[in-house]
């Protein structure tokens, strides 16, 4: 299998750290409330299983975001890739859920744009990287 494993693994680390800044200073809050969490809710959640399992669920994502681009794919064709995955595939399919869900529009913004970010990053990073 030939894919480009530090582009993943930078990949990976992008999804963590872009995670904890989309849901801790820029939406963390207004996220919490759409959900419904409180932030003793927040706190009180197995940490090791919640920020691991996040990693894990990351990496397994950028490396078949990865074998889907090919071994180099060139920043440009990578980052509009990532993009329209993000968007067009992951945020469109939140927003189905969401519908059926009855969630509210802000909650779809706030997940569909993490998403489209997300693999936006993955492409530039395992296109840069390649």
């Amino acid at each position: 299998m030939d894919v480009n494993w530090l582009g993943v693994i930078a990949a990976s680390v992008s999804a963590f750290v872009l995670g904890g800044i989309w849901y801790g200073p820029l939406f963390g809050k207004k996220w919490m409330a759409l959900v419904g969490m409180t932030e003793e809710e927040a706190a009180n959640g197995n940490m090791a299983l919640i920020f691991g399992g996040a990693f894990v669920l990351s990496f397994i994502a950028a490396f078949v975001f990865a074998m889907f681009l090919g071994p180099e794919p060139g920043v440009q064709f990578a980052t509009s890739a990532g993009f329209a995955a993000g968007l067009f595939w992951v945020a469109a399919t939140f927003g189905i859920n969401y519908l059926f869900a009855r969630k509210p529009f802000a909650l779809w913004l706030i997940d569909g744009g993490y998403a489209t970010l997300m693999f936006t990053l993955f492409g530039l990073l395992i296109g840069l990287l390649g």
